[in-house]
């Protein structure tokens, strides 16, 4: 637990701490806590505001929806990810070679698996790997 928690909790610590403290610094410990103080209070008027914001706007659009007619489950049809409709598809194989007793194919895309590279590197070029169909 922090200092200020724990002498923000116990008046009595509180005000054992203080009287270790001159006039000075406690008004310019008041000072900094009020300045804290006001900060929180504005920060929580501007969370506050956005919440009513957004519920206005939420409002708003409920509003929109019932009077075009449409069903939430119709505008959510309509208006659905537009994906790419390849993504997520395999892609067939380009390349195959035998390493190390194991049959390794490669569509061609992406990073060079180790076994290809390997291959590469001996001196083997990729269209000796290419598939012929």
């Amino acid at each position: 637990m922090s200092l200020l928690a724990e002498l923000a909790g116990n008046k009595a610590k509180a005000r054992a701490a203080a009287k270790d403290l001159t006039i000075a610094q406690l008004e310019n410990l008041i000072e900094g806590l009020n300045n804290a103080l006001v900060k929180m209070q504005e920060d929580e008027q501007a969370r506050q505001a956005e919440i009513e914001e957004k519920a206005r706007q939420a409002s708003d659009i409920a509003k929109m929806i019932e009077a075009s007619g449409l069903t939430l489950e119709e505008i959510a049809a309509l208006s659905g990810t537009r994906s790419n409709p390849t993504k997520g598809k395999t892609v067939k194989p380009k390349y195959r070679i035998e390493w190390n007793g194991e049959t390794i194919e490669w569509s061609g895309r992406g990073r060079t698996p180790k076994a290809f590279q390997e291959y590469f590197d001996a001196g083997n070029s990729r269209a000796s790997a290419e598939i012929q169909d």
